[in-house]
């Protein structure tokens, strides 16, 4: 009997000592409860993020650029995507960028209900916008093409508003750095009309998880100045105004394949003018019409001239705009990185600097 002690303060060691399977079981269950104390935490520290608001957040865009012909593109035009890229952009000078996606590629989602985005292409998006982040950049995540949508507009709403929902539930938790834009130029059955409702539903959609980031809405008729006469901007105190301007046409689009008869154009000039000038601030009358009117931020979304003009009249027409939006306090984000407006060219590594200066630093002229 005089052994009990003994085997009693034994069974005590064995115990505390971690090697009793409901010891484990309660050192699990503790450290299981601080997980989730942790989670909460980092929750709440997401929920009480103070948001930037819209005129904030624009001052903050600043300037940008679009990493276009990318994952906008068709697979058989696709530029890659490089992650250093974005460390250069970064690096020039440029406070964000604007990121065109083709969300409807069969390779990328469903074409039926419920038109799921392949967890895949989630997962490559969020890398691109995880090195944004990391570069300190802001990122626009935009829907850009959905040519069946621009097509058959009713037929296509449902998927339009499903993927927009998936969208907005995937980056919920992302800070205020990363911004949505609904639609990328509407245009074809996609009505002014059409645009207006349509905008209005995504718009609630995104607001379900997305209460307070700020979102970019365009207008119908391929995004110009001129469909603002049309748009009908929600009460939302988190939207920006988003236009795209590549006027004179014949300039900015000569020897653009795509463009019919835009051969015809090539040799057309951009010289820096009184009259090239006024022609420009009266195009944008009314966007600033506008901005005033509605107390909204305006986002020039896309701007450039294509490579068959003179770089001369490129480089005259790229810093007057870049220096007379910010004049305005307009954001803005140049088409594009490195393709056929780019200003870099991913064959040599090397950038068109001039055209770098100005869109960076380069004073507006004197006449």
């Amino acid at each position: 009997m005089k052994q009990l002690p003994f085997i009693i303060m034994f069974l005590f060691v064995f115990m505390i000592s971690g090697n009793c399977p409901a010891n484990e079981s309660v050192q699990h269950k503790i450290t299981s409860e601080s997980d989730a104390k942790d989670k909460d935490n980092h929750q709440e520290s997401k929920e009480n993020i103070e948001w930037a608001s819209a005129h904030d957040m624009n001052v903050r865009l600043g300037k940008g650029i679009n990493i276009g012909n990318t994952f906008e593109a068709m697979k058989s035009w696709q530029s890659p995507y490089v992650a250093a890229d974005l460390k250069s952009i970064a690096d020039l000078g440029f406070t964000h960028v604007r990121l065109p996606i083709r969300w409807e590629r069969d390779d990328r989602s469903m074409s039926t209900a419920p038109y799921t985005i392949y967890p895949e292409f989630f997962n490559i998006i969020q890398s691109v916008v995880d090195e944004a982040l990391k570069n300190k950049l802001h990122i626009i995540i935009n829907m850009h093409h959905h040519d069946a949508l621009m097509a058959n507009s009713s037929e296509e709403k449902a998927r339009f508003l499903s993927q927009w929902e998936q969208i907005g539930s995937f980056f919920k938790n992302y800070p205020d750095s990363v911004l949505f834009e609904i639609l990328n130029e509407p245009h074809g059955q996609l009505t002014p009309s059409l645009w207006n409702d349509y905008s209005k539903e995504a718009l609630q959609v995104i607001r379900n998880n997305n209460p307070k980031r700020c979102v970019l809405i365009g207008t119908a008729e391929w995004g110009g100045v001129n469909g603002l006469r049309y748009l009908e901007i929600p009460n939302d105190p988190q939207i920006i105004l988003t236009i795209h301007y590549y006027n004179p046409f014949h300039f900015t689009h000569q020897g653009a394949s795509w463009s019919e008869g835009s051969e015809s154009w090539v040799g057309n000039k951009w010289e820096d003018t009184e009259s090239e000038r006024r022609a420009v601030i009266e195009d944008f009358e009314i966007a600033i019409k506008v901005a005033k009117e509605k107390n909204i931020p305006v986002h020039v979304g896309e701007f450039g001239s294509y490579s068959r003009a003179d770089l001369d009249s490129r480089v005259k027409w790229t810093r007057f705009l870049s220096r007379w939006f910010e004049q305005q306090q307009f954001s803005w984000s140049y088409w594009e990185w490195n393709s056929g407006f780019g200003i870099y060219d991913p064959q040599t590594g090397q950038y068109l600097q001039r055209l770098v200066n100005a869109l960076i630093n380069d004073p507006m002229s004197d006449f």
